[in-house]
């Protein structure tokens, strides 16, 4: 899967929250100042030919929706975030979250249960 600009994610979370949009429904959802229309109608072509968001055709309106889950992006992000920065470690980049957080010990064994419980 191609990498997702920060400006394509914004829009593919927004898909993610409501679903399925219209573009004029995705533009209602920034907040002021709101990007031009066009903006973001060239960003959903743009994840269209990503193959990460489809759409119904309507006349000619166009109702998108996300192809690709928020876990299967947050999944590939992490592998590339791990492989790019951790040496492909995950014991590496969770050492650094929980020397960067300075988590207590009794919310490690949260998250070790909660790792058990799945």
């Amino acid at each position: 899967m191609k990498k997702l600009t920060r400006k394509e994610e914004e829009v593919m979370k927004i898909l993610w929250r409501l679903k399925k949009a219209f573009v004029k429904d995705i533009v209602d959802q920034y907040s002021d100042p709101k990007p031009h229309y066009n903006t973001i109608s060239s960003l959903v072509r743009l994840l269209q030919e990503k193959g990460v968001v489809g759409f119904t055709q309507y006349g000619n309106t166009y109702e998108y929706f996300p192809l690709l889950s928020r876990d299967e992006y947050r999944r590939s992000f992490m592998k590339q975030v791990v492989s790019d920065y951790f040496d492909n470690s995950y014991q590496n980049a969770v050492a650094f979250f929980v020397k960067e957080k300075g988590l207590k010990p009794e919310e490690l064994e949260e998250i070790l249960r909660m790792i058990k419980n799945e």
